[in-house]
């Protein structure tokens, strides 16, 4: 009762005199507090200071609600501690994915998401003026020092820090199955403007090559994580457009493990066996047929990439 009431007070002071203004507030401040219990409870869970049913317990909710809720967000927002790691680890993309990602005619691009800024750099590249959103601290780190050019912004694909029909496309590499669709769609509606385009992007490691193969089975040897490379947009988008290229990415030893590191399953292990297995993957690369007594390695990727039209 006492937290309660509590609860009632802090609430009727942050909306005062009500109206349009009183409820702004309140939903700024309601979404600080859940941006704040989120971070809580990833302490807690990192710490491994409390179980799914203690946490569930304190915010009121089951065991089952609170993994629902923030299991698969705290997989999302594993991947600062391990951004060097995926910045050294993770493969680029392919310069021909541009002209098929981004229209001729576009000139201001978000890419959202942006991680390290893998896709940025090709953008900038490319001529294009680029804000990068990404909501990880430790990601952004590693974005604005490896792409200065790009116009870095702390955001995620639910709430987009920019104005209404600000960009000409918007890019998502490696990232929407992290995100809401429900609220990501309309938000990233928003900011497009009239006719903009979206592209998703996925690499995904080419495992025809049987070595590629065997390093896939060891990675997924714990879990499992499907991605759907070729999602369906609701409305307000149109209907899709689809490519794939079949590529190499030209890497070292220690980029595959460094690779595997920055999974987030990996991450989510327990650190003995997050060890056992980069110590396996090790001896795959060191006794594989393929691969021994080599260092620089080709590892075969295929890039899909979906494109919609906004309306």
């Amino acid at each position: 009762m006492e937290t309660n009431d509590l609860g009632r007070r802090v609430a009727a002071e942050v909306a005062g005199a009500g109206g349009i203004a009183g409820l702004r507030r309140l939903s700024e401040v309601v979404a600080a507090l859940e941006e704040r219990r989120t971070e809580l409870v990833e302490e807690l869970r990192r710490g491994q200071e409390a179980t799914w049913e203690e946490i569930g317990q304190a915010c009121g909710m089951t065991r089952q609600g609170a993994t629902r809720r923030w299991a698969e967000r705290l997989r999302a927002r594993s991947f600062g501690v391990a951004a060097a790691s995926y910045q050294h680890g993770r493969p680029g993309y392919p310069q021909a994915l541009i002209g098929s990602a981004v229209p001729r005619q576009a000139r201001k691009v978000l890419d959202l998401g942006a991680g390290t800024g893998k896709l940025t750099r090709l953008l900038v590249d490319a001529g294009l003026e680029v804000v990068a959103v990404e909501p990880d601290a430790g990601m952004r780190a590693q974005l604005a020092a490896t792409v200065p050019k790009a116009a870095v912004r702390a955001g995620s694909a639910e709430h987009i820090p920019l104005p209404d029909g600000s960009v000409d496309a918007v890019v998502v590499a490696q990232a929407w199955h992290w995100f809401d669709p429900a609220l990501a769609v309309p938000e990233i509606a928003r900011v497009l403007a009239p006719g903009g385009t979206l592209a998703l992007v996925w690499n995904v490691r080419d495992e025809s090559e049987p070595w590629a193969a065997e390093l896939g089975a060891l990675m997924h040897r714990s879990t499992r994580q499907r991605i759907d490379t070729e999602p369906v947009l609701p409305a307000p988008f149109g209907p899709p457009e689809r490519l794939e290229i079949r590529w190499e990415h030209e890497t070292t030893r220690a980029g595959i493990i460094d690779m595997v590191a920055s999974r987030s399953y990996v991450i989510a292990l327990p650190e003995a066996e997050r060890a056992r297995l980069l110590a396996d993957v090790e001896q795959l690369l060191a006794t594989h047929p393929d691969l021994a007594g080599r260092d620089a390695i080709a590892l075969p990727y295929l890039t899909r990439c979906t494109r919609v039209r906004l309306g």
